[in-house]
This record gives structure tokens, sequence and C-alpha cells, in this order.
């Protein structure tokens, strides 16, 4: 989120884009300026397994592991094995172990720390031709199968354009910073008491829907909630404020997750926007949601 007006920075554009990819080894290369999903894309092509779950999501490969991109069940941090980095301390390039990073969800040391820039990372694929076990609800009645890798890229590929999240220039609800906010990880008695409010307020049906996940390693003992669900439930429907507000950013009319430019909104407009909805939850349910973007010269 880029505030407006000028902004004393330096933007490095990395113009190199090269993609290695070793069929009979599973090993993939991508410079830090590859396109993210031609690097999927071409992985899937190979028959290689592990980031189909990843497709269609925007951006470049450099900034793939820097938050530990994941969707679908699906995270970086499942195929990473190295990344080449530019260390800012040293003013040196070496080839750093993913065990270095820290990685956990939505999170590395390389996210708002400074400590340096990729130039280029390696993942680690399977070479069956078959997808990583699935987990998500939406791509299979059976967690833990593995699916033809291209079937599954293409099933994601339409979940994702469904929610508006691949971007159309004609289609203003894919004019967004993807999932504006982060999935809360809370203690359990705080996931109890939500429960209990949206028991109290919407009914038993309601309440016992609710998503709730065990988090696994680095977050034992804690839960991690869906975002989306607790905004809708704090009150904010798809689309709000709506059209006739004249509201230049709304939420996206497919999905309560994505902060929307409706053709003129400004930096301040979504900030506005996010403020309310992060206001009306942490109203709603004592949580405080956690936007996901870069905040440049704003801030929420």
């Amino acid at each position: 989120v880029v505030a407006e007006g000028q902004l004393d920075v330096v933007v490095v554009i990395l113009d190199f884009e090269d993609i290695d990819v070793s069929v009979a080894s599973g090993l993939v290369r991508a410079d830090a300026g590859a396109v993210w999903d031609d690097v999927v894309a071409m992985s899937v092509d190979c028959g290689l397994g592990g980031i189909e779950c990843l497709s269609g999501i925007p951006g470049n490969a450099g900034a793939v592991p820097v938050q530990n991109v994941g969707a679908y069940g699906a995270e970086t941090s499942d195929v990473l094995t190295q990344v080449y980095l530019y260390e800012r301390a040293t003013r040196t390039a070496t080839w750093v172990p993913a065990a270095d990073l820290e990685l956990a969800y939505r999170y590395s040391n390389l996210k708002f720390t400074g400590r340096g820039v990729v130039l280029a990372v390696e993942l680690q694929l399977t070479t069956d031709g078959l997808s990583r076990p699935l987990r998500f609800g939406q791509l299979t009645q059976n967690p833990g199968e593995r699916r033809p890798v291209a079937d599954v890229r293409e099933d994601v590929l339409k979940l994702r354009r469904g929610k508006g999240m691949v971007l159309d220039p004609e289609d203003h609800d894919t004019w967004s910073a993807g999932s504006f906010f982060t999935n809360p990880i809370v203690e359990p008695q705080v996931a109890d008491s939500i429960q209990e409010a949206v028991r109290a307020a919407r009914g038993d049906e309601d309440a016992d829907r609710m998503p709730r996940h065990a988090v696994g390693e680095g977050g034992e003992g804690k839960e991690k909630l869906s975002a989306a669900w607790l905004i809708e439930r704090a009150g904010f429907a798809k689309g709000y404020p709506g059209e006739e507000s004249g509201a230049k950013a709304t939420l996206s009319t497919k999905h309560t997750l994505a902060l929307t430019n409706r053709g003129e909104a400004t930096a301040d407009d979504i900030v506005a926007l996010a403020r309310d909805i992060r206001a009306g939850v942490q109203k709603a349910f004592g949580v405080t949601l956690e936007p996901e973007p870069i905040w440049l010269g704003v801030s929420i």
C-alpha cells in the first residue's frame, strides 16, 4: 500500500528471469525476476509436483519466500531448499538454506527486517506427476490424496477466478492486493469465546461451522481462524459498503478478504476501509487483524 504523492525511496527492479527445471531430479531454480506463475506453469508442464496449489498467485519468484507464500493447504516452505540472498550487512550474495529463514505462516526473517534481497530461489519438487497431498476441501473430498498436477492447477485457477483473485482488467473485484488480512492465530480459549459469541448471535448451525485449525510447528497450542469468516460475522458483507455508497474502495463482491479499487480509489481510501474493517472485527470479537501488504509512506 503506497502513499499518495512522492516518496523518498529507491525502487530496484530485478530484471532477470531465467527458470531452470530438471525433470529428472525435480530441482527448480528461478531468478528473482521470474513471474511466479510462470515458474508454477513450467513445473506443472514438466510433470513436477509441489507448487500446483500456488498457481495464479501474482508477483515474482523473489518475493515468494519473503512471506512464505501459501494457498490451499500448501506453503513455499514445503518445497524451498535455499535462496540466493544478497545480505545487506555484508554486501555479499550467497546461497542460504531455507532453514535459516525461520519460515512460518506468512513470515520469514526477510519480511520487514531489511536483512537482504532474494536474487534466486531453489525448490525441490516431486517427479511422479502427482500433486502434494491435498487437504483443502474445495480441491479434494479425500484429504491426503494426490492428483495429477495439471488437474490440480486447473482447479486452483478456477477457484481463484471465482474469488476475484486472478487479475482481469475488466473486473474491479480483481483490482486488489489479494488477501488483505492474515488469518489470526489465537489461543484456544479466544477461539472458544468467538464461537460462543457467534452461537449467541447467529445460532448453533453457523457457530458449528466456524473454521478453526490447530497450528503446527512453531505455534503449538494455538489455533488459526479464518479472517474472511470473522469479517463476515462482524457484519461486513461482500461489496461493503456497497455501490450505492459511492465508495471508491470496497470489499470485493466475491470475497470479503479482498479490499478493492473500484476504479478511482486512492491509498487513503484503501487505508480508511482497512481501518473500518479491522475496527469492526476488533469490536465484535476482540481480535486484531494484521494486514498482509507492505506499507510505504502510510500505515493502518
